[in-house]
């Protein structure tokens, strides 16, 4: 992005201004509330979550920085297992859009030009490792960083967040190592969700049309 596009050091103010305040009525809001479905409380936390992602762009756009929360849909945060946890899994699925295809290659090829003994797919890292092929850029870049820290980064790396979801899974006990690797989403059932946290640009729809309907 250019300077000329970039937000100024006041609207980034502004924007935190606004959590700050956001965060203030959603307290309010909740100190308040009449009930468990009191719509104070979920137009507040609509609130604080536009204003969070609002300001998490502009910090990201001026300073290259981001937040270090997310807000969770208040249904999707609300436990459905109710018995004990004696061992649980915690299940993550993060949707990204390759946005900057060439962005993307440079970034795994500048990876695998650092360090020798980065691969890609098996095949030993080299000049060429990377080439057009995004398949093996996403292999080196995988293999080099956690997928948290290309979560926080995926800017940087040519990628557009989509829809990314989290469930902590109370299990009865741990399987035998190696027995799910084959298909290790296939015993998730949400019977057995501790909490889960969710993070979906439909949210914002959702806004939307409630203030469409006003």
């Amino acid at each position: 992005m250019s300077d000329a596009a970039q937000p100024t050091a006041a609207e980034v103010r502004a924007a935190a201004e606004a959590v700050k305040t956001a965060l203030d009525r959603h307290l309010e809001a909740v100190e308040r509330r009449s009930g468990d479905d009191d719509p104070a409380v979920y137009d507040a936390f609509n609130e604080l979550a536009a204003a969070a992602e609002d300001y998490d762009e502009l910090l990201y756009e001026r300073y290259d920085e981001v937040t270090p929360f997310e807000i969770p849909s208040p249904e999707d945060a609300v436990p459905t297992h109710k018995g004990p946890v004696d061992a649980f899994s915690v299940l993550i699925r993060r949707d990204y859009s390759v946005a900057q295809p060439q962005r993307l290659l440079a970034q795994a090829q500048r990876l695998a030009d650092l360090d020798p003994d980065v691969t890609a797919n098996g095949l030993p890292a080299s000049a060429g490792v990377v080439g057009s092929s995004a398949q093996a850029a996403l292999g080196v870049l995988f293999g080099e960083y956690e997928p948290d820290e290309i979560a926080s980064r995926h800017k940087e790396f040519g990628l557009e967040e989509g829809d990314s979801t989290l469930w902590v899974a109370a299990v009865e006990e741990l399987p035998e190592p190696g027995e799910w690797l084959n298909a290790p989403f296939d015993s998730a059932d949400q019977r057995d969700v501790v909490c889960r946290f969710d993070v979906s640009s439909v949210f914002d729809d959702d806004e939307m049309d409630d203030f469409e309907e006003v």
